[in-house]
């Protein structure tokens, strides 16, 4: 071989070689769907909406927010397992997509823990724990007592949902009970705990606070060890009694298993500049958000240990699959 024709073929091998580098380095060069299970103004809906025009800035690309609810998020989360594992469908969802619903639901189309990867930890949130102002319940000590007079019901936005989770460790810790009433979703149950269908729910503070401060609900207490930014004054679970109990969860952006890790990484470094702007971080704290960027490995190991957490309180309480 001359040459020429040996400097010509390394070339065209080294060409060949970085395409698929150059097609990563490239990403995104069209449209990214993120699915969220929630109906608009839920958690993962607003955090999806704030990474979708930050992550749009900063990749100089749509990112288009659909929202798929359903099956305690599980519909979106089915969706977006089965998709091309090529970085241009994303989901945002609660981690009870994987640490719950696989104990929840008998038959699944997938298998979130197998299916998805995160690709970061984005934020924590809580949940409130409200009543109908018609009941005349001020605090959880009336609450209590009332529970033991007569049966109390309360929403929430679904099996394994964060609402039923959180309401759950509330009343094995309490040593009360009440009938649970679960939606599709935290809008209605809202609705019918505002119409007095459903005496009490838990539910997610940006959800409730205009009708607390509109008087049509009480808050009694929120569902972590820390104060609600937008609820300073609504006392915590150990404020209330209830010292070992924190029902936080958390907001992750996932991607179907397989995906590149070159486009796995340009996203988790985009979420990092993104939590890192004050700007975001401020408009995810006045929606009850805590910014708490982990990578994917640090996410991986954290749903590890809630899904062994969670799995012990399904257990512990007897929650019942569907």
């Amino acid at each position: 071989m001359t040459v020429s024709r040996y400097t010509g073929c390394a070339a065209l091998i080294a060409t060949l070689a970085a395409a698929p580098a150059l097609a990563q380095n490239t990403y995104p060069t069209k449209p990214v769907r993120i699915l969220t299970g929630s109906p608009p103004g839920a958690p993962s809906d607003m955090v999806a909406r704030v990474l979708a025009q930050h992550l749009g800035d900063k990749l100089k690309q749509s990112f288009v927010v659909e929202n798929r609810p359903g099956a305690n998020n599980g519909l979106a989360a089915s969706q977006a397992a089965r998709a091309d594992a090529d970085g241009y469908t994303l989901l945002v969802t609660p981690d009870t997509v994987v640490t719950v619903n696989p104990l929840l639901y008998k038959k699944m189309e997938f298998d979130p823990r197998a299916d998805l990867v995160p690709v970061a930890r984005v934020a924590s949130f809580n949940q409130m724990l409200v009543c109908n102002s018609a009941l005349k319940i001020a605090n959880v000590p009336q609450l209590v007592t009332r529970s033991r007079e007569k049966t109390l019901t309360y929403a929430s936005g679904g099996l394994g949902s964060p609402g039923h989770l959180a309401a759950a460790l509330f009343l094995s810790g309490a040593g009360i009970s009440m009938d649970h009433i679960p939606y599709k979703g935290p809008s209605p149950a809202l609705s019918d705990v505002m119409g007095g269908q459903v005496d009490c729910g838990f539910l997610t503070t940006p959800t409730v606070l205009p009708n607390i401060q509109a008087g049509r609900l009480t808050a009694l207490a929120v569902s972590s060890s820390k104060p609600s930014p937008l609820a300073p004054k609504v006392p915590t679970l150990p404020q209330v009694g209830l010292p070992d109990i924190d029902a936080s969860f958390s907001q992750y952006l996932m991607t179907p298993k397989g995906t590149p890790d070159a486009i796995v990484s340009t996203l988790q470094n985009s979420v990092r500049d993104a939590l890192a702007d004050p700007a975001v971080r401020e408009r995810l704290q006045a929606l009850d958000l805590t910014p708490v960027e982990e990578s994917a490995a640090a996410s991986r190991t954290r749903l590890t240990q809630d899904t062994a957490k969670w799995s012990a309180v399904v257990k512990r309480l007897n929650i019942q699959p569907e």
